[in-house]
């Protein structure tokens, strides 16, 4: 049986420009200077720098192609602009698929010079003498190898792999005999398939002395005590002082636990932050500016508007002027969206930093983390009057320059829970005091995360041990048996 009936739904679609307007508003400073170069070359009736002259974009666009001979006249259906517009000049949104979402944005970031990681540790192996085999071994090795100095497949992935990819069949023993030998190259510790490994090559290649012989026997047969910190467990195996065990970690300290991460010609990606915002004290009152290069001076050019008022202005018209019509107007109109889309940016960032900066007053005139105030997006988006997306897209990726260091601005952003006095204080703050009594314990005993919550309840804090495990974890900081000195 077949039913009629009507349903209403509402939907909010955001047109393209609004999609652009989004996405220049989330870009940082660096991002948003390669986006205006991109306008500028795709844009030829956009400029950059004071204009001397007015060129007010004045003229009618909507009736531009309207005002040709009756004999000749061009309906707007029989236009079709991809016949005189080339792919270059087909807007972004046109060509991205289905699966691009608004919030993207493509990021280019300068890499450090020199050599790759892999290409330093194969120019190491030509100074062994290697058979023509062993050397293929060697360099499936060194190919192997992490961005931290390890290998992390087993030797029989790894003789496996040989024989599939290689045409090498050979033997467990034999790619185990090879890997000492990349155990040899630097930076030492590089090719262990273990953090125990990677200490002990590192280990053996000081000079031997009682100090590092220690070490030594630690890593290679009680490191399951020692990366516990069972320190009594060690003197008693070890027969030693505590002066001694104190000595032999302290050597085992020095050493690095990522031997990849030391390499200068590693391809690590290097991001230069530039503050998008500076916050001053002066004369105790804050003052905010937003970074000159986010604020760029723009024009349509006037040889463009010059050329539409022409043929505006021309007597005689014909329809072999339509495309040229037609491509200056598009250029224009882009142009001037631009202009607008870079002064609402501007308007945006800075009102949202504002608005930030005053919630905020008696942090930034401090730097005591302890007095962030409790605020969430909403609290901004309410006192700007604009959506909760837009703050984000602010707070996520811009920074500030304030007398207290460079800060990422969504930092400022906290959650809130009470006090003892019925108060609501941010979980920065408490976090910031946690931090604080761990800084202080006494590091023969530290704290466990019961006594942790303890001692915060009697700060005036009445949090659960499972939230102080959670507040300590995204402070980074380990269990209270990972903290023991000696």
């Amino acid at each position: 049986m077949l039913k009629q009936h009507l349903q209403f739904k509402l939907s909010q679609k955001l047109s393209p420009q609004q999609i652009q307007l989004m996405k220049l508003i989330q870009l940082p400073t660096q991002a948003f200077e390669q986006r205006l170069k991109q306008e500028l070359e795709e844009n030829p009736a956009l400029e950059a720098g004071k204009e001397e002259h007015d060129s007010e974009y004045d003229v009618d666009l909507d009736n531009t192609t309207d005002d040709f001979n009756d004999n000749e006249s061009i309906e707007a259906e029989d236009i079709n602009i991809d016949e005189y517009l080339s792919d270059d000049e087909i807007p972004d949104y046109r060509t991205q698929t289905s699966n691009y979402s608004s919030d993207d944005e493509e990021k280019t970031m300068p890499y450090a010079a020199g050599i790759s990681f892999t290409q330093h540790l194969i120019n190491q192996l030509n100074t062994f003498r290697l058979t023509d085999e062993e050397f293929v071994i060697a360099e499936f090795l060194v190919g192997s190898v992490d961005e931290t100095g390890y290998i992390r497949r087993s030797i029989a992935d790894i003789t496996d792999d040989l024989a599939f990819t290689q045409n090498v069949y050979t033997d467990e023993e034999k790619v185990a005999s090879v890997l000492q030998v990349v155990h040899q190259l630097d930076p030492a510790g590089v090719g262990a398939r273990n953090l125990q490994e990677c200490l002990s090559i590192q280990l053996h290649r000081k000079d031997k002395t009682a100090r590092t012989e220690l070490a030594i026997n630690i890593i290679d047969t009680a490191f399951e005590q020692f990366s516990k910190k069972h320190y009594s467990k060690l003197i008693q195996k070890f027969n030693i002082s505590e002066a001694q065990l104190k000595e032999a970690i302290s050597e085992i300290e020095s050493l690095n636990p990522k031997p990849g991460g030391s390499y200068a010609g590693n391809n690590r990606i290097v991001e230069h932050v530039v503050p998008d915002f500076a916050i001053r004290i002066v004369e105790g009152e804050l003052e905010l500016t937003l970074n000159g290069r986010n604020a760029p001076e723009l024009h349509v050019s006037r040889e463009y508007s010059n050329m539409l008022k022409g043929y505006k202005e021309s007597k005689e018209k014909s329809g072999s002027q339509k495309d040229a019509v037609i491509f200056i107007k598009q250029k224009l109109d882009a142009a001037k969206w631009f202009i607008e889309a870079v002064k609402q940016r501007q308007q945006t960032l800075f009102v949202t930093m504002s608005a930030i900066m005053h919630y905020q007053k008696e942090y930034f005139l401090t730097g005591d983390e302890r007095n962030l105030k409790p605020m969430i997006l909403k609290d901004i988006a309410d006192e700007i009057s604009m959506d909760i997306s837009t703050v984000s897209r602010v707070a996520n990726s811009k920074y500030v320059d304030t007398p207290y260091g460079t800060k990422l601005i969504k930092e400022f952003f906290s959650e809130s829970m009470k006090n003892v006095q019925g108060e609501d204080v941010s979980t920065r703050e408490i976090k910031k005091i946690l931090e604080t009594v761990i800084q202080a314990e006494d590091k023969r005993k530290p704290l466990t995360d019961q006594a942790l919550a303890v001692v915060l309840k009697e700060k005036g804090y009445p949090i659960a041990r499972r939230t102080v495990a959670k507040y300590r974890e995204q402070l980074d900081i380990p269990v209270a048996r990972l903290r023991k000195e000696i």
